[in-house]
Protein backbone atom coordinates (compact mmCIF):
# COMPACT_ATOMS: atom_id res chain seq x y z
CA UNK A 1 0.00 0.00 0.00
CA UNK A 2 1.36 3.40 -1.01
CA UNK A 3 1.00 6.02 1.72
CA UNK A 4 1.75 9.74 1.54
CA UNK A 5 2.75 10.93 5.01
CA UNK A 6 2.35 14.59 5.83
CA UNK A 7 5.83 15.59 7.04
CA UNK A 8 5.66 18.87 8.94
CA UNK A 9 9.26 18.96 10.11
CA UNK A 10 8.16 17.95 13.61
CA UNK A 11 9.01 14.81 15.52
CA UNK A 12 5.48 13.36 15.50
CA UNK A 13 5.09 13.15 11.73
CA UNK A 14 8.67 11.91 11.41
CA UNK A 15 8.02 9.00 13.78
CA UNK A 16 4.72 8.30 12.00
CA UNK A 17 6.61 7.92 8.71
CA UNK A 18 9.24 5.73 10.37
CA UNK A 19 6.64 3.42 11.93
CA UNK A 20 4.77 2.99 8.65
CA UNK A 21 7.99 2.17 6.84
CA UNK A 22 8.82 -0.41 9.52
CA UNK A 23 5.38 -1.94 9.01
CA UNK A 24 6.09 -2.48 5.33
CA UNK A 25 4.15 0.36 3.74
CA UNK A 26 5.48 2.08 0.62
CA UNK A 27 6.05 5.47 2.26
CA UNK A 28 6.59 8.86 0.63
CA UNK A 29 6.74 12.15 2.53
CA UNK A 30 4.64 15.17 1.63
CA UNK A 31 5.42 18.70 2.83
CA UNK A 32 2.58 21.22 2.68
CA UNK A 33 3.52 24.82 2.02
CA UNK A 34 0.36 26.58 3.11
CA UNK A 35 1.33 29.90 4.57
CA UNK A 36 4.23 32.35 4.40
CA UNK A 37 3.95 35.26 6.80
CA UNK A 38 4.19 38.80 5.48
CA UNK A 39 6.02 39.71 8.69
CA UNK A 40 8.58 36.94 8.30
CA UNK A 41 7.64 35.27 11.60
CA UNK A 42 6.38 32.07 9.99
CA UNK A 43 8.45 28.88 10.40
CA UNK A 44 7.68 27.45 6.95
CA UNK A 45 11.29 27.57 5.70
CA UNK A 46 12.70 25.95 8.84
CA UNK A 47 9.94 23.33 8.77
CA UNK A 48 10.73 22.48 5.15
CA UNK A 49 14.43 22.05 5.93
CA UNK A 50 13.60 19.73 8.83
CA UNK A 51 11.27 17.70 6.62
CA UNK A 52 14.05 17.30 4.05
CA UNK A 53 16.44 16.06 6.76
CA UNK A 54 13.87 13.56 8.02
CA UNK A 55 13.12 12.22 4.53
CA UNK A 56 16.83 11.83 3.79
CA UNK A 57 17.38 10.06 7.11
CA UNK A 58 14.49 7.65 6.51
CA UNK A 59 15.47 7.09 2.89
CA UNK A 60 12.11 8.16 1.49
CA UNK A 61 11.14 10.52 -1.29
CA UNK A 62 9.80 13.93 -0.26
CA UNK A 63 7.20 15.74 -2.36
CA UNK A 64 6.36 19.40 -1.83
CA UNK A 65 2.88 20.81 -2.29
CA UNK A 66 2.23 24.54 -2.65
CA UNK A 67 -1.27 25.02 -1.27
CA UNK A 68 -1.04 28.67 -0.28
CA UNK A 69 -3.97 29.73 -2.46
CA UNK A 70 -6.32 27.09 -1.04
CA UNK A 71 -5.18 27.87 2.51
CA UNK A 72 -5.71 31.58 2.02
CA UNK A 73 -9.15 31.12 0.47
CA UNK A 74 -10.44 28.52 2.93
CA UNK A 75 -8.67 29.27 6.22
CA UNK A 76 -6.98 32.69 6.37
CA UNK A 77 -10.01 34.56 5.09
CA UNK A 78 -12.24 32.56 7.43
CA UNK A 79 -10.12 33.67 10.41
CA UNK A 80 -10.23 37.36 9.48
CA UNK A 81 -13.94 37.29 8.64
CA UNK A 82 -14.75 35.56 11.92
CA UNK A 83 -12.84 37.93 14.16
CA UNK A 84 -14.16 40.94 12.24
CA UNK A 85 -17.68 39.74 13.10
CA UNK A 86 -16.80 39.36 16.77
CA UNK A 87 -16.66 35.56 16.92
CA UNK A 88 -13.70 33.31 17.73
CA UNK A 89 -13.17 30.85 14.86
CA UNK A 90 -11.21 27.62 15.22
CA UNK A 91 -8.97 27.40 12.14
CA UNK A 92 -7.25 24.18 13.26
CA UNK A 93 -10.45 22.16 12.91
CA UNK A 94 -11.15 23.62 9.46
CA UNK A 95 -7.53 23.17 8.43
CA UNK A 96 -7.89 19.44 8.96
CA UNK A 97 -11.23 18.97 7.19
CA UNK A 98 -10.60 21.44 4.34
CA UNK A 99 -6.83 21.33 3.78
CA UNK A 100 -4.98 18.28 5.13
CA UNK A 101 -7.78 15.78 4.63
CA UNK A 102 -9.24 17.42 1.54
CA UNK A 103 -6.76 19.26 -0.70
CA UNK A 104 -3.74 17.21 0.41
CA UNK A 105 -5.73 13.97 0.31
CA UNK A 106 -7.04 14.61 -3.20
CA UNK A 107 -3.54 15.46 -4.44
CA UNK A 108 -2.28 12.21 -2.92
CA UNK A 109 -5.00 10.11 -4.53
CA UNK A 110 -4.41 11.80 -7.89
CA UNK A 111 -0.76 10.73 -7.66
CA UNK A 112 -1.75 7.11 -7.10
CA UNK A 113 -1.42 6.85 -3.34
CA UNK A 114 -3.87 4.61 -1.50
CA UNK A 115 -3.98 6.61 1.72
CA UNK A 116 -2.49 9.54 3.57
CA UNK A 117 -1.08 9.44 7.09
CA UNK A 118 -0.56 12.13 9.71
CA UNK A 119 1.18 12.38 13.06
CA UNK A 120 -2.03 13.10 14.95
CA UNK A 121 -2.76 11.58 18.33
CA UNK A 122 -6.03 9.88 17.44
CA UNK A 123 -7.27 6.47 16.35
CA UNK A 124 -9.44 5.15 13.52
CA UNK A 125 -11.33 1.89 13.95
CA UNK A 126 -13.03 0.27 10.95
CA UNK A 127 -15.93 -2.16 11.23
CA UNK A 128 -17.94 -3.40 8.25
CA UNK A 129 -16.99 -0.40 6.15
CA UNK A 130 -17.82 2.15 8.86
CA UNK A 131 -15.11 4.23 10.49
CA UNK A 132 -15.05 5.42 14.09
CA UNK A 133 -12.82 8.27 15.26
CA UNK A 134 -11.38 7.60 18.72
CA UNK A 135 -9.30 9.64 21.12
CA UNK A 136 -5.57 8.92 21.20
CA UNK A 137 -4.55 6.87 24.24
CA UNK A 138 -2.40 9.79 25.40
CA UNK A 139 -5.23 11.99 26.64
CA UNK A 140 -2.84 14.87 27.26
CA UNK A 141 -1.96 14.96 23.55
CA UNK A 142 -5.23 13.64 22.09
CA UNK A 143 -6.15 15.56 18.93
CA UNK A 144 -9.54 14.03 18.11
CA UNK A 145 -11.09 17.43 18.93
CA UNK A 146 -9.34 18.92 15.89
CA UNK A 147 -10.39 16.00 13.68
CA UNK A 148 -14.08 16.07 14.57
CA UNK A 149 -15.02 17.62 11.22
CA UNK A 150 -13.80 14.64 9.19
CA UNK A 151 -16.28 12.50 7.26
CA UNK A 152 -16.40 8.79 6.52
CA UNK A 153 -14.59 9.11 3.19
CA UNK A 154 -11.75 11.11 4.72
CA UNK A 155 -11.35 8.65 7.60
CA UNK A 156 -11.37 5.70 5.18
CA UNK A 157 -8.38 7.17 3.37
CA UNK A 158 -6.35 8.08 6.47
CA UNK A 159 -3.92 6.47 8.91
CA UNK A 160 -2.87 7.68 12.37
CA UNK A 161 0.17 5.58 13.35
CA UNK A 162 0.64 7.39 16.68
CA UNK A 163 -2.83 6.84 18.11
CA UNK A 164 -1.77 4.00 20.41
CA UNK A 165 1.40 5.70 21.64
CA UNK A 166 2.16 8.41 24.19
CA UNK A 167 4.29 11.48 23.60
CA UNK A 168 7.14 10.18 25.80
CA UNK A 169 7.13 6.97 23.76
CA UNK A 170 7.32 9.00 20.54
CA UNK A 171 10.28 10.99 21.85
CA UNK A 172 11.98 7.77 22.95
CA UNK A 173 11.59 6.19 19.51
CA UNK A 174 12.92 9.35 17.84
CA UNK A 175 15.97 9.39 20.10
CA UNK A 176 16.64 5.66 19.83
CA UNK A 177 16.80 5.81 16.03
CA UNK A 178 18.61 9.18 16.12
CA UNK A 179 16.06 11.13 14.09
CA UNK A 180 17.62 14.49 13.14
CA UNK A 181 14.68 16.36 14.71
CA UNK A 182 14.31 14.13 17.79
CA UNK A 183 14.65 17.02 20.21
CA UNK A 184 12.77 19.65 18.23
CA UNK A 185 10.14 21.40 20.39
CA UNK A 186 6.46 20.87 19.62
CA UNK A 187 4.92 23.58 17.45
CA UNK A 188 2.52 26.02 19.03
CA UNK A 189 0.01 28.52 17.67
CA UNK A 190 -2.30 28.41 14.68
CA UNK A 191 -2.19 25.54 12.22
CA UNK A 192 0.66 26.13 9.70
CA UNK A 193 1.11 29.73 10.84
CA UNK A 194 3.59 29.02 13.59
CA UNK A 195 4.47 30.84 16.79
CA UNK A 196 2.66 34.06 15.93
CA UNK A 197 0.44 35.66 18.60
CA UNK A 198 -3.13 35.83 17.31
CA UNK A 199 -3.30 39.60 17.84
CA UNK A 200 -0.15 40.10 15.77
CA UNK A 201 -1.58 37.87 13.04
CA UNK A 202 -4.91 39.72 12.97
CA UNK A 203 -3.21 43.12 12.84
CA UNK A 204 -1.96 42.25 9.35
CA UNK A 205 -5.52 42.71 8.05
CA UNK A 206 -7.76 44.15 10.76
CA UNK A 207 -7.27 47.83 11.69
CA UNK A 208 -6.57 49.06 15.19
CA UNK A 209 -9.48 51.06 16.54
CA UNK A 210 -9.46 52.48 20.06
CA UNK A 211 -12.50 51.63 22.18
CA UNK A 212 -13.59 51.29 25.79
CA UNK A 213 -13.15 48.40 28.18
CA UNK A 214 -16.14 48.51 30.52
CA UNK A 215 -17.62 46.65 33.47
CA UNK A 216 -21.10 45.17 33.05
CA UNK A 217 -22.61 48.30 34.66
CA UNK A 218 -21.00 50.47 31.97
CA UNK A 219 -18.13 51.83 34.08
CA UNK A 220 -15.14 52.52 31.83
CA UNK A 221 -12.01 50.85 33.24
CA UNK A 222 -9.62 51.02 30.29
CA UNK A 223 -9.00 51.27 26.56
CA UNK A 224 -8.38 48.67 23.88
CA UNK A 225 -7.19 48.67 20.25
CA UNK A 226 -10.16 46.91 18.66
CA UNK A 227 -12.91 44.66 20.00
CA UNK A 228 -12.16 42.03 17.34
CA UNK A 229 -8.79 41.33 18.98
CA UNK A 230 -10.46 39.88 22.10
CA UNK A 231 -12.37 36.71 22.88
CA UNK A 232 -14.76 35.60 25.61
CA UNK A 233 -12.90 34.23 28.63
CA UNK A 234 -9.64 36.02 27.78
CA UNK A 235 -7.68 37.24 30.80
CA UNK A 236 -4.29 38.32 29.48
CA UNK A 237 -3.55 41.30 27.27
CA UNK A 238 -6.18 43.62 28.74
CA UNK A 239 -3.67 46.01 30.30
CA UNK A 240 -5.73 46.48 33.47
CA UNK A 241 -4.38 46.65 37.02
CA UNK A 242 -6.88 44.12 38.38
CA UNK A 243 -7.73 40.52 37.51
CA UNK A 244 -10.71 40.14 35.21
CA UNK A 245 -11.98 38.27 32.16
CA UNK A 246 -13.61 39.25 28.90
CA UNK A 247 -17.34 38.62 29.34
CA UNK A 248 -18.41 39.71 25.87
CA UNK A 249 -17.38 41.88 22.94
CA UNK A 250 -19.38 44.12 20.64
CA UNK A 251 -17.71 44.93 17.33
CA UNK A 252 -20.52 47.30 16.37
CA UNK A 253 -19.93 49.65 19.32
CA UNK A 254 -16.28 48.54 19.59
CA UNK A 255 -16.72 47.72 23.27
CA UNK A 256 -15.12 45.02 25.43
CA UNK A 257 -17.04 44.05 28.58
CA UNK A 258 -15.07 42.51 31.46
CA UNK A 259 -15.98 40.92 34.78
CA UNK A 260 -14.84 38.47 37.44
CA UNK A 261 -14.29 34.78 36.73
CA UNK A 262 -17.61 33.95 38.39
CA UNK A 263 -19.54 36.55 36.37
CA UNK A 264 -22.93 35.12 35.44
CA UNK A 265 -22.50 36.00 31.76
CA UNK A 266 -19.38 33.81 31.63
CA UNK A 267 -21.31 30.75 32.82
CA UNK A 268 -23.58 28.80 30.48
CA UNK A 269 -25.88 25.87 31.15
CA UNK A 270 -26.47 25.15 27.46
CA UNK A 271 -25.55 26.14 23.93
CA UNK A 272 -26.75 25.93 20.36
CA UNK A 273 -24.34 24.52 17.78
CA UNK A 274 -24.70 25.12 14.04
CA UNK A 275 -23.75 22.87 11.12
CA UNK A 276 -23.89 19.74 13.26
CA UNK A 277 -21.86 16.90 11.78
CA UNK A 278 -22.22 13.22 12.72
CA UNK A 279 -18.96 11.36 12.16
CA UNK A 280 -19.97 7.70 11.87
CA UNK A 281 -23.74 7.61 12.24
CA UNK A 282 -26.70 9.67 13.37
CA UNK A 283 -27.91 9.03 16.91
CA UNK A 284 -31.40 9.28 18.35
CA UNK A 285 -31.88 12.19 20.74
CA UNK A 286 -31.87 13.00 23.60
CA UNK A 287 -28.46 11.40 24.17
CA UNK A 288 -26.11 11.41 27.16
CA UNK A 289 -22.59 12.31 26.05
CA UNK A 290 -19.54 14.25 27.13
CA UNK A 291 -18.60 17.43 25.29
CA UNK A 292 -15.60 19.70 24.88
CA UNK A 293 -16.01 23.38 24.00
CA UNK A 294 -12.26 23.95 23.72
CA UNK A 295 -9.23 21.77 23.07
CA UNK A 296 -7.64 21.95 26.51
CA UNK A 297 -10.69 20.78 28.43
CA UNK A 298 -11.74 17.52 30.01
CA UNK A 299 -14.91 16.22 28.32
CA UNK A 300 -17.91 17.41 30.35
CA UNK A 301 -21.10 15.40 31.03
CA UNK A 302 -23.80 16.79 28.73
CA UNK A 303 -26.99 15.94 26.89
CA UNK A 304 -27.66 16.37 23.19
CA UNK A 305 -31.26 17.54 23.49
CA UNK A 306 -32.63 18.08 20.00
CA UNK A 307 -31.52 18.57 16.42
CA UNK A 308 -33.35 20.58 13.77
CA UNK A 309 -32.04 22.06 10.52
CA UNK A 310 -28.51 21.00 11.55
CA UNK A 311 -28.80 23.06 14.75
CA UNK A 312 -28.27 21.07 17.92
CA UNK A 313 -29.24 22.01 21.47
CA UNK A 314 -26.71 20.87 24.07
CA UNK A 315 -27.30 21.04 27.83
CA UNK A 316 -24.43 20.78 30.33
CA UNK A 317 -24.75 18.88 33.60
CA UNK A 318 -22.68 21.66 35.22
CA UNK A 319 -22.45 25.28 33.97
CA UNK A 320 -19.51 25.85 31.62
CA UNK A 321 -17.37 28.97 31.58
CA UNK A 322 -16.52 31.11 28.56
CA UNK A 323 -18.55 29.51 25.78
CA UNK A 324 -17.20 31.37 22.74
CA UNK A 325 -19.22 31.83 19.54
CA UNK A 326 -17.40 30.42 16.54
CA UNK A 327 -15.52 27.79 18.49
CA UNK A 328 -16.16 24.09 18.00
CA UNK A 329 -18.09 21.82 20.36
CA UNK A 330 -17.28 18.13 20.09
CA UNK A 331 -19.31 15.23 21.52
CA UNK A 332 -17.95 11.93 22.83
CA UNK A 333 -19.32 8.61 23.99
CA UNK A 334 -16.46 7.02 25.87
CA UNK A 335 -13.39 7.41 23.67
CA UNK A 336 -15.42 7.72 20.48
CA UNK A 337 -15.79 11.15 18.93
CA UNK A 338 -19.33 11.08 17.51
CA UNK A 339 -19.98 14.60 16.21
CA UNK A 340 -19.20 18.29 16.20
CA UNK A 341 -20.67 21.71 15.46
CA UNK A 342 -19.93 25.44 15.51
CA UNK A 343 -21.04 27.25 18.66
CA UNK A 344 -23.66 29.90 17.86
Amino acid sequence: MRVLVGLSGGVDSAVAAYLLKQQGFDVVGGFMKNYVSESGTCTTYDDAQEAIKVADFLGIELLSFDMQQEYNDRIIQYIYDGYAKGITPNPDVLCNSLIKFDVFLEKALALGFDKIAMGHYARIVENLGQYKLLRGIDYNKDQSYFLAGLNQYQLSKSLFPLGNLTKPEIRKIAQEISLPNADRPDSQGLCFIGNVPIKQFLEQKLPKKTGNIVMSDGTIVGKHEGAWFYTVGQRHGLGLNFKCYVVKTDVITNTVVVGEKSHEELLHTSLIALDWHWIEKEYSLPLQVKTKIRYRQEPQPSTLISLKNNKINIKFDEPQRAVASGQVVVAYIGDECIGSGIIK
